[in-house]
């Protein structure tokens, strides 16, 4: 197994250019009483109010401006508590991992299944989606485990791009939410059909990218 210290962050996205150097920005501008440890518990925050924000949009989809403060939240904690950290020469890098990537799996699933209480996804269909999407986080954990690799990102995709896809897939439904409640296939909505897709992608990469990594492991017979 590698060591934690030494593991190599590969995080190649499209906002990456300007994320980076805000973030640098915010962790130098941060007041004393911001620590890791704060910035970790705002992601959370930010992921509870997501989830809320889901739950009552049934009742006016206006609280989706609610899961779009949300996402800036959890982005503020969640993206600057590492880079703080860094920032600071205060790492903790086995407890950093630790509790990022338990806590990443709470907002995982309060931000999935929040969107799975909406009236715009069905709840069977986001679980599913949800278990495609642990099982490629399983499947980094692992990489990082054997190999000293952490990918955050898959192609120009990473956690700051699905946030900025979600917000702007909410803003168009405030704009036209009949649209996405009127059934296009049978009793499913247009992001049920969408759910489904996503879904079967993520588990056909889980497989596909586990059994490439899993025989280019045994050809070199470690």
């Amino acid at each position: 197994m590698e060591d934690i210290k030494k593991h190599t962050r590969v995080n190649q996205t499209v906002t990456g250019p300007l994320e980076r150097p805000a973030l640098q920005w915010l962790a130098a501008h941060a007041p004393a009483w911001i620590t890791p440890d704060v910035l970790t518990s705002i992601g959370v925050l930010g992921s509870v109010m997501c989830f809320v924000g889901y739950c009552l949009s049934g009742h006016h989809v206006a609280w989706l401006w609610l899961v779009n403060l949300g996402f800036l939240v959890n982005w503020y904690g969640d993206s600057l508590d590492g880079t703080l950290a860094r920032f600071r020469k205060i790492e903790r890098p086995k407890f950093g991992f630790y509790i990022d990537h338990t806590v990443d799996a709470v907002t995982e699933f309060l931000t999935i299944i929040g969107i799975g209480m909406s009236p715009y996804l069905r709840l069977d269909i986001a679980a599913f989606a949800m278990i495609g999407y642990l099982l490629m986080s399983v499947h980094v954990y692992i990489r990082t485990a054997v190999e000293g690799v952490f990918k955050i990102s898959f192609g120009i995709l990473g956690p700051t791009e699905m946030r900025l896809i979600v917000v702007l897939v909410n803003i168009a439904i405030i704009i036209a939410e009949p649209w996405f409640t009127r059934p296009l296939a049978g009793s499913l909505l247009p992001f049920d059909i969408i759910g489904i897709i996503l879904a079967a992608a993520l588990i056909a990469v889980f497989v596909g990218t586990s059994l490439q990594h899993a025989v280019r492991l045994a050809r070199e017979g470690e």
